[in-house]
């Protein structure tokens, strides 16, 4: 049903549907990749990324990051060889427009929904699946991730598999960005829905199997955006920006997110053993991702670090532009003092960055380094877009950049050198695509010295648009 008169929209205008950002349509598997310089021998498993990718052409709206359909894109490497497949995530919302030949959904903004006719009764309705945006492995399951649902399972070979919900233990899902504690093998997740309860917090165990089933986040009494989280030893941590769904406004076609930059920006400190919430407050500021948090020192009030991105104001929607004035941001740490309820944040870069990673074996744990896209200041990059890699070091407060040219860069993910414990040795993997012919490589740069540039370089037989966020799955015993 369309519950309102969609808005004139024009695909072609919209940044994120254009340039490096394009979708592709084409699934394809390539056994030997074209290789440039010398993969690593030790390098062995598969690096994973997954990102918005319509299918079809978008109707009603698009709002990158969140809409699109799911596209895995994976390189295998085994023995200094490399080989490629990518693959939609088949939700029942893909497969009934790939029977109709075109889209049926609007984009969330559009609020465009096919009736009974259309897509049947089970279908009719209801938001389209957007598994698009991560795609982690725990617990003998591999799962395409949405911005808060169900995640889609996928196999092996990227096949999909179909929704998870934990056999029924996490019936309205989790988020994007779940965090693995690399200590206890735990798996800590959180979900927001848009209507009561909120915001609830979980815990699947190392084997896959669910400990903790949905516990509500008291205070939160409406419906908020909360897109990544962090994990400490004794924490989850869930910063709380003043980003609220507004139903009735997107019913009317207005929009369905709602910058309330006067009512500040929260922190929920949540204790992983179940003990009484704690809360610290500061002025507004918008977050899409963490690096890292960690315990400062021992007992239930130590200081609790923060490491993340930091925006000015929401930066995604109408709500992001106009009279608000430039949107400003870059690598911050919070201190957060839990018995006070305060934290003291200190810009640590100003660099313009975004999809910050470290090694994920420290997890919740104190890093050193951190790997973050960034821009150089060239003027003809897109919104999101970026061209350069930054690796910053959080003892001596140095950076290393590589400069792109012209291509545009992906998330940093790193792979361990195995056997070697958390001290930075192994290598930084990434999807890059040149802007001037849309060529894509699979780049490998050492982590001893990352600004030299990659050691490696795989040519991707197909455009691989630029996405969100990924993984290195190393080959399992």
């Amino acid at each position: 049903m369309n519950t309102h008169t969609p808005p004139r929209f024009d695909p072609t205008r919209v940044p994120h549907l254009l340039g490096s950002f394009a979708p592709v349509t084409e699934e394809v598997d390539v056994a030997d990749l074209e290789v440039t310089g010398e993969l690593p021998p030790s390098l062995d498993g598969l690096y994973l990324r997954n990102g918005p990718n319509p299918r079809f052409t978008p109707i009603g709206s698009y709002l990158y990051p969140i809409d699109g359909d799911g596209m895995l894109h994976g390189v295998w490497l085994s023995e200094g060889r490399a080989r490629y497949r990518n693959r939609f995530v088949r939700t029942p919302a893909l497969e009934a427009e790939e029977r109709a030949g075109h889209a049926l959904w609007g984009g969330l903004e559009s609020m465009i929904m096919p009736d009974a006719d259309q897509v049947g009764p089970e279908l009719a309705g209801t938001f389209r699946d957007l598994p698009d945006i991560n795609v982690v492995r725990h617990g003998g399951r591999m799962l395409a991730l949405a911005e808060s649902a169900c995640p889609f399972r996928v196999d092996a070979g990227l096949a999909t598999l179909g929704r998870e919900d934990w056999g029924g233990a996490l019936p309205a899902g989790i988020t994007a960005h779940p965090k693995v504690d690399p200590v206890t093998g735990e798996m800590v997740v959180f979900c927001y829905a848009l209507e009561p309860p909120y915001l609830t917090w979980s815990v699947i165990g190392s084997d896959g199997a669910v400990t903790r089933g949905p516990t509500i986040v008291e205070g939160v009494d409406e419906p908020m955006m909360i897109h990544d989280m962090a994990l400490t030893g004794r924490y989850a941590v869930l910063v709380l920006a003043p980003v609220f769904f507004d139903l009735a406004a997107a019913m009317a076609g207005g929009s369905f997110l709602s910058w309330q930059p006067e009512r500040g920006t929260r922190v929920a400190l949540i204790p992983r053993d179940g003990g009484p919430l704690r809360w610290a407050a500061d002025e507004a500021f918008w977050m899409w991702h963490t690096v890292n948090a960690y315990d400062d020192g021992p007992g239930e009030d130590a200081p609790v670090v923060l490491d993340y991105v930091e925006w000015s104001r929401l930066t995604v929607g109408p709500d992001s532009g106009t009279d608000a004035g430039p949107v400003s941001g870059g690598l911050t740490r919070a201190r957060i003092d839990p018995a006070a309820g305060r934290m003291a944040r200190t810009r640590l870069d100003d660099s313009r960055v975004e999809f910050p990673r470290v090694d994920d074996r420290l997890i919740g744990r104190r890093h050193r380094y951190a790997a973050l896209a960034t821009e150089t200041g060239r003027a003809d990059l897109l919104p999101g877009e970026y061209d350069a890699v930054r690796w910053y070091d959080t003892e001596t407060g140095d950076s290393r950049v590589w400069q792109a040219g012209n291509l545009s860069v992906g998330e940093p993910v790193f792979a361990p050198e195995p056997g070697r414990d958390s001290d930075g040795h192994g290598h930084w993997l990434t999807f890059a695509t040149d802007r001037t012919d849309g060529a894509s490589w699979f780049l490998v740069f050492p982590a001893e010295d990352p600004a030299a540039g990659p050691v490696a370089r795989a040519r991707i037989p197909v455009r691989v648009p630029l996405g969100l966020h990924g993984c290195w799955l190393p080959t399992e015993a």
